[in-house]
């Protein structure tokens, strides 16, 4: 027996099939502490030897916590774009929460390849939290930025060539002064949004100086990859929790998006570009790749190798993101053969 578990804020949504797919038990569960004990004498009830999830990162983490923690069943990560594909591959049954526990059930029955469900603790869970904060403070500060450049463009036409960013304390007491004559209504508006910037600014600091602490006691060898800094290494740490949910770095480039998909045709062969798996880990490694190309590093020479082999600018990005992916992969292993990995729950 299988079973599958569409997590929503109030409910799970369960549902246990057969070996050949046909649900056996479709039902509601309390997403509460109640709930998780129902859920897991309704798994032994039915021998359930695997559970799919979708969301264990969200609403459905309690359950998966008290899943791998009570041990009744191997518990894998179900992405929603498979569930998605399972759907609208069985026209005519709608979308309900009990058809996406059945399509999540149906993915972890036939999915070999799905990946233990990510729960960091300790540490790990920290760096996620610090690292998910920072990135959640740099996307408003990005926003509110674009919309203050756009403001000084019309207070101040040509403002721009003494004012270039807006990420930095210098220019934004640049664009200050530069309102410091304005009354209006625009410029008193743009002058609140230049002090939540400059706020936004030196927490954004604050919080990066927390990563860079955090990441120090952990000594992991991250931080000795060129172009993964203690930021980059925090991200990766609690985004991966533990390394071994990845059977291979095959596995692990696959979930971070960085393994090109096949797209050969008759006489044509090649990939494509993978714009699934995980794009939080997938980004860390863009920056990494970029930054390798810009100094004189290994990675420089392995993307101009690419190069002369024929392939595009992009294309030769993306087989040394592949290439980075193997070494993050073997960074982490060898974090964990040392004791250096953070604290987390495995399979």
């Amino acid at each position: 027996m299988l079973a599958g578990i569409d997590t929503h804020k109030d409910t799970l949504a369960v549902a246990v099939i057969d070996s050949a797919g046909r649900p056996v038990v479709v039902t509601e569960i309390a997403n509460t502490e109640a709930g998780f004990t129902d859920l897991e004498q309704l798994l032994v009830e039915h021998a359930v030897t695997r559970v799919g999830i979708e969301g264990s990162g969200n609403y459905g983490r309690g359950a998966a916590v008290h899943l791998v923690l009570t041990g009744p069943a191997e518990v894998v990560e179900v992405p929603p774009s498979l569930t998605s594909r399972e759907r609208s591959g069985r026209p005519g049954a709608g979308k309900t929460d009990p058809v996406d526990a059945v399509a999540i059930a149906r993915i972890t029955a036939r999915e070999p390849g799905l990946p233990a469900v990510r729960l960091a603790v300790g540490q790990a869970a920290d760096l996620r939290a610090l690292a998910d904060y920072r990135a959640q403070l740099v996307a408003e500060r990005t926003a509110l930025a674009n919309r203050t450049h756009t403001e000084l463009h019309g207070l101040l036409p040509g403002y721009q060539a003494q004012v270039p960013r807006l990420t930095a304390p210098t220019f934004i007491a640049a664009a200050t002064d530069l309102l410091a004559d304005q009354t209006g209504v625009r410029a008193q508006l743009t002058r609140r949004r230049l002090i939540r910037l400059a706020e936004l600014t030196a927490e954004i600091q604050e919080v990066a100086a927390l990563i860079t602490t955090a990441v120090a006691e952990i000594d992991t060898g991250l931080t000795g990859l060129y172009g993964l800094g203690p930021i980059g290494a925090a991200t990766i740490l609690g985004e991966v929790a533990d390394v071994r949910r990845y059977r291979s770095r095959h596995a692990f480039a696959a979930a971070n998006g960085t393994a090109p998909l096949p797209a050969s045709s008759g006489r044509t062969t090649r990939h494509r570009l993978n714009r699934s798996g995980n794009r939080t880990l997938n980004r860390v490694l863009y920056t990494m790749a970029i930054t390798q190309i810009r100094a004189d590093t290994e990675g420089r020479a392995y993307y101009l190798r690419k190069r002369a082999e024929g392939k595009t600018g992009r294309e030769a990005l993306r087989c040394l993101k592949r290439r980075l992916s193997d070494v993050v992969y073997k960074t982490l292993h060898e974090d964990l053969a040392s004791g250096r990995a953070p604290a987390a729950i495995g399979r």
